[in-house]
């Protein structure tokens, strides 16, 4: 009787929380966590002209999380275009397979805000369950890059990484709270290619890096 009287009450908690249904001139608000994981892989080695070209060393990006702050727009119930802002990730760049007994560990740090416009497509869906897909453009600008105490008494000084344009890729869905209130899930792929300038003493050198993250997003979402 008490596994009845349950799923009972869980059905009528269903039946009283609206279907989620959004229509031309909606916005919607949203904010949460956002994790910027970079690929583990995106580093090609590391060259310094005045050492022979080719050192042989790499770069890995840490990941981070951040407040995500995201609007949307939409022009029918199903199209709607979405900006993804949040607060400046900040990551570590830790060297790898390093050598002329530089050792391998953390190499600098540096912050970056990574907006994005997509437009987004949602499937019409009877239900609080709201499944969609995106397509957007990412422009990414990095700052306050910085090499650690120990790396700079090693000679490393004068970091700069380029700004990138790329693109991003994104599935998510929105659960329906009530009328108003929602949950969001989403992952995003983006392309984030950059260059790394630098000096060590006076001999200038530079590494290309493919950060590429997937950026993963949970939030509560406000429609008005």
């Amino acid at each position: 009787m008490k596994k009845i009287l349950l799923i009972a009450c869980i059905a009528a908690t269903a039946n009283t929380t609206p279907a989620l249904a959004y229509e031309a001139g909606d916005w919607v608000a949203r904010g949460g966590l956002t994790l910027v994981s970079p690929k583990s892989d995106g580093s090609d080695n590391i060259q310094v002209p005045a050492l022979g070209g080719d050192t042989g060393m790499q770069v890995e990006v840490d990941d981070n999380i951040q407040l995500g702050l995201n609007l949307v727009y939409f022009y029918n119930p199903n199209w709607a275009v979405e900006l993804l802002a949040a607060t400046p990730f900040s990551h570590t760049i830790d060297l790898k397979n390093s050598a002329l007994g530089l050792g391998d560990g953390e190499l600098a740090e540096t912050k970056h805000l990574p907006p994005t416009v997509s437009a987004l497509y949602y499937f019409s869906s009877d239900s609080t369950f709201k499944p969609y897909l995106g397509l957007g453009i990412n422009y990414t600008t990095f700052f306050s890059e910085e090499f650690t105490n120990a790396r700079q008494e090693q000679g490393f000084n004068s970091l700069s990484l380029e700004d990138s344009w790329g693109i991003g890729l994104q599935a998510g869905f929105d659960v329906a709270l009530n009328g108003s209130w929602h949950i969001n899930a989403s992952a995003r792929y983006i392309t984030i290619d950059t260059t790394a300038e630098f000096k060590v003493g006076d001999a200038e050198g530079s590494v290309d890096v493919a950060i590429d993250p997937w950026v993963l997003s949970l939030t509560a979402g406000y429609t008005f």
